[in-house]
């Protein structure tokens, strides 16, 4: 009797998968297929690449060695036909099957495409997650405001991580406000675990460096864990070295420390090399053991069961259409310095820099740097989207597009943020040292010497006015610009202008 094609995406390397659960092992073929335009439909870092490659063939070897009756296609393979559709079609007409199983994508794109095939495809639920798409529909039904903190209450009421009964640990949900502080002066946060390239991931990264040369990025040095076990160490060595101070410092950034006390962990969640509770519980475990302090354990699990899991829900709730949402009508093209042309600002050099080195940056130079940056200065929120899409190892559409439209770039019109997430540049001097380096002085509000975000900034409430004067969040700003001499205004106006313009 022929069997069913059991299909494993790039981002499905969990042993436990709901298609492995629901696969017979001796009737059933496990395909995986490494897809040149799934490298392709977003300019993928090459470090994102090489990971995700390299992760499959890992992946592909526990599952032959576990006896899965597996068939793998690499991307120089001679007959791929490098498109995951025609990949199923032609081994589905191989073993004369019209059955495919797969555990739902991550991704509408890929969703619509594979239950579009002329086959029997049976897309099954990624429990992987903590929150059902039937929970966060019902936790959003009737509700006027998606509100992260009281879905992150209710995951904490779920999962009784971090509580008591039914109240959280320490009387409070969150830490918040005790996890703002800059990094003191002569303070080193360790490193993230680094892995060296067996043979076969430096025959990938020849790969990767043969057919992907021309993407945004550097690729060497490789470091990335690909196995759990692999993902599991990195786990346990941050919980040790850096969770202690994660809390304190997590909105920092230094010119010296790209990863800070920060996981590096995300990219191994989002490819399923771990599971958030099992990372949760690790936290919480430390905690208890009083080897970690309250704000640390808490603003991490926050992370996990509170924005992971809350942005996956928006994504899929608000459907297909949910990235192309554009509510402050911005159209301006992404500038070249976004891919390392030179710019004059150094935080945001220094971010994009530091992105094509390591295919990663913490949330708050996300936000808060190149974020922050593009929404100022107007820029098209798909073009942004597909940036961060593209140069992040850790970006996969259901994660990063809420955080993107919705966070960052207040283009879904409020879904998520109550407010837009913008600032001038004394909140980036607070956090970070990238002032003391910048030819821009973040002191001078008008002139050409002064910091861009200062002058964009009050352009951006200025252009906005009529959407945001009413919200309570944001009157005093208003109040202060108000209380600005008009011509001092009208010089910030005219200075904005002349900095925007220099980005053509």
């Amino acid at each position: 009797m022929v069997g069913r094609l059991v299909l494993i995406l790039g981002d499905q390397l969990t042993p436990q998968l709901s298609a492995l659960r629901a696969a017979d092992k001796a009737r059933d073929t496990v395909l995986m297929v490494e897809a040149m335009a799934e490298a392709r439909y977003a300019p993928h870092h090459p470090k994102k690449i090489a990971l995700v490659l390299g992760a499959m063939r890992k992946f592909a070897d526990q599952l032959r060695a576990a006896g899965w009756q597996l068939r793998y296609v690499q991307l120089d393979d001679t007959e791929n036909s490098g498109a995951l559709e025609t990949e199923v079609l032609r081994h589905a007409a191989d073993l004369g099957t019209d059955q495919v199983i797969l555990t739902q994508p991550g991704e509408w794109r890929l969703i619509q495409s594979l239950g579009d095939l002329p086959l029997r495809v049976q897309m099954l639920p990624d429990d992987r997650f903590i929150a059902s798409h039937a929970d966060f529909e019902g936790w959003a039904k009737g509700r006027k405001e998606l509100r992260m903190e009281y879905f992150y209450r209710m995951m904490r009421r779920k999962t009784g991580l971090l509580m008591e009964g039914d109240k959280p640990l320490g009387g409070r949900w969150n830490f918040d406000a005790e996890n703002r502080k800059p990094l003191p002066k002569g303070k080193r946060p360790p490193a993230p675990m680094r892995f060296e390239p067996d043979a076969q991931q430096r025959a990938v990264l020849d790969l990767v460096a043969a057919r992907f040369g021309d993407h945004f990025g550097d690729l060497h040095p490789f470091w990335f864990a690909l196995t759990r076990p692999q993902a599991l160490a990195a786990l346990d060595d941050f919980v040790t070295q850096a969770l202690p101070f994660f809390g304190d410092y997590q909105d920092a950034m230094q010119d010296d420390h790209r990863f800070m006390y920060h996981a590096v962990i995300s990219a191994y969640l989002n490819i399923g090399l771990l599971t958030p509770l099992e990372v949760c519980q690790k936290a919480q475990g430390a905690f208890h053991a009083g080897q970690v302090p309250l704000n640390s354990a808490e603003g991490f699990i926050r992370q996990i069961i509170g924005w992971r899991e809350y942005v996956r829900g928006i994504y899929f709730l608000h459907g297909p259409g949910y990235t192309a949402r554009n509510a402050l009508g911005h159209d301006r093209d992404l500038p070249a310095l976004f891919w390392g042309a030179p710019t004059k600002m150094h935080c945001v050099s220094q971010t994009v820099r530091q992105t094509k080195a390591e295919a990663y940056a913490h949330h708050i130079q996300r936000l808060m740097i190149t974020g922050n940056f593009a929404l100022l200065a107007g820029i098209d929120p798909a073009q942004v989207h597909e940036w961060y899409l593209a140069v992040y190892a850790d970006a996969f559409e259901w994660v990063e597009a809420p955080n993107t439209i919705g966070m960052s770039q207040f283009a879904d019109g409020g879904v998520i943020a109550s407010k837009p997430y913008v600032s001038s540049g004394s909140y980036i001097n607070k956090m970070s040292d990238y002032c003391r380096h910048c030819a821009y002085s973040v002191q001078q509000k008008t002139g050409p010497d002064a910091c861009p975000f200062n002058l964009l900034y009050w352009q951006f409430l200025h252009r906005h006015r009529a959407r945001f004067q009413g919200n309570p969040r944001m009157g005093n700003m208003y109040r202060l610009w108000d209380k600005m001499d008009p011509q001092k205004q009208q010089t910030i106006l005219e200075g904005a202008a002349t900095f925007l313009a220099t980005l053509r």
